[in-house]
């Protein structure tokens, strides 16, 4: 009984001396970009460009912090609905003294570092506005396939060091540059996630009848909704919408055809809001600009 007791207390003492694990996480952001190509930009006046150097200086200023942070895996990507225009990942240097010398633009990066890097992007996005143009398109089985198929969303994991484990998780943010109407060629053979001025004007015309607003229109007649599509990565995903042309306002006069409550972009809002949420996505936005 002696000896059970003793092996006992030397047990607690080891165990009593041995350190204690940490656990740490840290979270990166992942922030994509895609551009609606089409005729919309023969609207308005073209504002996306400003906006997206607008989001490259948050990526810089706020994520990769050149001389403040150290060991960022931040990520930045630029795409039409075809292809990646642009991308910069600082997580792909794995070299901490190297990736370094890329965020600070020194060293053997001084020329080629992330300042250039920032300015090769905004001008391949200037380039690309200037000289691209596509005919309306299924905006939202482009977003789909991308997200299925393409490595533009980063998944979580975690790093062991001894007893040590340190959690990286990543904020990814896709965000649609696009005016929210989702017309393309081709609707009688595929309507499904079209929506654009006649259904726009069906919601419209159930409110005014019944008296009832765009939320309630949407709940009580599931055919004006998009079909929710589930995919897994969703779950991830922060996605943006940041609208640029309203068809009922009219600049030149500043007024709209509709009052408050059955603007198309308050329809549109709705009805992309609605798709997120029933498809699964982390977070919504429809930001205007």
């Amino acid at each position: 009984m002696k000896n059970i007791l003793l092996l006992s207390s030397l047990l607690s003492l080891l165990t009593s001396c041995l350190p204690e694990s940490k656990t740490k996480r840290l979270t990166y952001q992942n922030i994509v970009i895609i551009s609606d190509m089409s005729s919309r930009l023969d609207n308005k006046p073209q504002k996306d460009t400003a906006e997206i150097k607008k989001i490259l200086d948050y990526f810089v200023n706020e994520c990769v912090k050149p001389g403040e942070k150290i060991g960022d895996k931040s990520a930045i990507s630029f795409s039409t609905s075809k292809n990646i225009i642009s991308l910069i990942d600082i997580g792909k240097i794995k070299n901490l003294g190297e990736k370094q010398q890329f965020v600070n633009s020194t060293g053997k990066y001084k020329k080629s570092g992330l300042d250039q890097k920032i300015k090769d992007f905004k001008h391949k996005v200037v380039e690309t506005y200037s000289n691209t143009k596509q005919p309306g398109l299924d905006l939202i089985s482009i977003l789909i396939d991308k997200i299925k198929n393409e490595s533009i969303i980063k998944n979580n994991n975690f790093l062991i060091n001894g007893i040590d484990t340190t959690y990286i998780d990543f904020e990814n943010h896709i965000k649609i540059f696009t005016d929210g109407y989702l017309e393309y060629y081709g609707k009688s053979d595929n309507d499904q996630f079209y929506f654009g001025n006649p259904e726009i004007i069906k919601i419209r015309d159930i409110c005014r009848s019944k008296g009832i607003n765009i939320s309630e229109a949407l709940e009580q007649n599931e055919s004006l909704r998009l079909p929710p599509y589930k995919e897994s990565k969703f779950k991830n995903i922060n996605l943006h919408i940041l609208e640029t042309h309203q068809r009922d306002k009219n600049e030149e006069l500043q007024k709209y055809d509709n009052g408050i409550g059955l603007r198309d972009n308050e329809i549109l809002e709705a009805v992309w809001s609605l798709w997120a949420e029933e498809s699964g996505f982390k977070s919504f936005k429809w930001e205007v600009y």
